[in-house]
């Protein structure tokens, strides 16, 4: 599939004339100006070959994973789509586990179109660590373009629906199945709670929605605003969203189900966790889909982290709002943890 090579011109003004960048929080703006010569904000197609090729972050070995024996960790292949090839989930339980385990069923971050099922997973193995024990499952899906949808969000769905149909064997809790997912995989993380809801699926106690990449469209203000700046701009956006949907990127008749912005109807999802940084192009679609949530009668957490760019505590860990992001997330999944174990009580 050929992909389009760029987004149209960046034309938007607000009430006061042309939209203005706004400021990169300093350690983040250090932080960029430290590597502008290994980070392009702009990503075109002729560059995913190289990207693929040159990862800016290794992916974490077996050794990483189990740290010093703290987690066991499994490779296994599923029944993928119908008619698809089967799918690897990476799945780490902490050692030594004896009661059903909370989940977090994570989709890595990517674009669309690099990645692999152990990309991003460092953070959720830390979030066990910290709350005591989680498991945590990783679906390896198909990347666009040569995958273009629906291969990727079916083969997530195929991997969550054979999860939570073996949870007794893993060891897990059928009813404590959290999704997460950050930028491309937030993405997905959400499209699966759409198509979990519409199908009759899993049982979901709540959405992780890191920086999610939400709308093919493209023509937000922020997605304006940032054009040539930080790691993921409008450009990068248009190649991304054009390799999963070919010409029909910003059209009509999108599916929700590959950007989930699309969805007329937000009621009936479990509970959202939702951040982005305020100097990225994710944050208005971000921001409105929190907003969309709240007005479908839902419950949703937004955190807006001033001055971050994508993806910025993976980039800058030790920034002051990279821990504050974390710590943020950690206070939500035990707050979600806690509601879902306590038992009902009357009034």
């Amino acid at each position: 599939m050929s992909i389009p090579t760029s987004p149209p011109p960046d034309t938007a003004t607000g009430p006061g004339g042309p939209l203005r960048p706004p400021p990169f929080d300093p350690e983040c703006a250090a932080f960029l100006e430290e590597f502008a010569d290994v980070l392009s904000p702009s990503l075109t197609p002729d560059g995913i070959p190289e990207l693929r090729e040159n990862s800016v972050v290794a992916p974490p070995t077996d050794d990483d994973l189990r740290r010093d024996g703290a987690f066991e960790i499994e490779e296994r292949t599923v029944p993928g789509p119908r008619g698809a090839p089967d799918v690897g989930l990476l799945i780490c339980r902490p050692a030594g586990a004896r009661e059903p385990l909370a989940t977090v069923y994570y989709t890595h971050g990517g674009g669309m179109i690099i990645g692999d099922n152990r990309t991003g997973v460092s953070e959720p193995l830390d979030w066990s660590q910290e709350l005591g024990g989680l498991a945590v499952v990783s679906v390896e899906y198909r990347l666009a373009p040569e995958h273009p949808h629906p291969a990727p969000i079916e083969d997530c769905y195929a991997g969550l629906v054979w999860t939570a149909g073996h949870a007794a064997e893993l060891g897990l809790d059928p009813g404590q199945i959290i999704l997460a997912g950050q930028s491309a995989g937030g993405g997905l993380a959400a499209a699966l709670a759409l198509l979990a809801r519409d199908r009759g699926g899993p049982a979901l106690a709540g959405q992780m929605l890191l920086c999610p990449m939400l709308d093919d469209r493209n023509d937000s203000p922020s997605g304006h605003q940032m054009a040539g700046l930080g790691v993921w701009d409008r450009t990068s956006n248009h190649t991304g969203w054009s390799a999963l949907l070919g010409e029909a990127a910003g059209g009509p008749g999108v599916s929700p189900y590959a950007a989930p912005a699309r969805a007329e109807d937000l009621s009936g999802l479990p509970p959202a966790f939702i951040d982005v940084g305020s100097a990225e192009t994710f944050r208005d679609e971000d921001v409105a889909y929190a907003c969309r949530i709240w007005q479908a009668g839902g419950q949703a957490e937004l955190h807006v982290w001033p001055g971050g760019f994508h993806g910025f505590d993976m980039f800058v860990p030790h920034a002051r709002i990279s821990r504050d992001a974390r710590e943020a997330r950690l206070r939500w999944l035990r707050r979600l943890l806690r509601t879902s174990t306590e038992p009902d009580t009357e009034a």
